[in-house]
């Protein structure tokens, strides 16, 4: 694999979002923390990752054979939950009370078991059955698609609540 088709390989870059999510979370459980700035990043992430997959990898993926559909479309059911749990989260002004910690749990628990699932079953697949220099046009289309929801303030409230809405 050539230098450029790595780096734009998508499942790596799934991956690389991935594990910043779950340090994301931990700031977001730290006392110690800006756990506001960590949600506030973590939102926009969330959002704008998920809309990549949908938009640009999601449905390239179902063309092939060892890509389950089915994952494929729990995947995006999983992304409504998680997104429905981020909009609970945000939705609570206090930052570091009860009521915010208990949403934090319900949001890392929705988007850990989607992670999980993810890298298990479409990943997995993806690796097995998606030629390189495909895997790098995917990715290629995946950040373009991504960065331009990051650039638009995708995680604010207003757009999260739009989102959830309109499923």
């Amino acid at each position: 694999m050539s230098a450029n088709v790595k780096d734009h390989d998508v499942v790596a870059l799934i991956l690389k979002d991935h594990r910043t999510m779950e340090e994301l979370f931990r700031r977001m459980r730290s006392v110690e923390a800006d756990r506001a700035a960590a949600l506030k990043k973590f939102s926009a992430l969330l959002i704008a990752h998920g809309e990549a997959e949908e938009n640009e990898v999601y449905g390239a993926l179902k063309r092939f054979k060892n890509v389950d559909n089915e994952e494929v479309e729990h995947g995006e059911e999983e992304h409504e939950e998680g997104n429905e749990a981020l909009l609970k989260l945000l939705e609570v002004d206090d930052i570091g009370s009860d009521e915010w910690d208990e949403r934090l749990e319900e949001l890392v628990k929705a988007v850990t078991h989607h992670l999980d699932e993810e890298e298990r079953t479409i990943l997995n697949g993806a690796r097995e059955s998606v030629p390189d220099d495909r895997r790098a046009e995917l990715g290629a289309a995946f950040l373009r698609e991504r960065d331009k929801h990051l650039a638009a303030d995708c995680g604010s409230v207003e757009n999260v609540r739009r989102i959830v809405n309109k499923k």
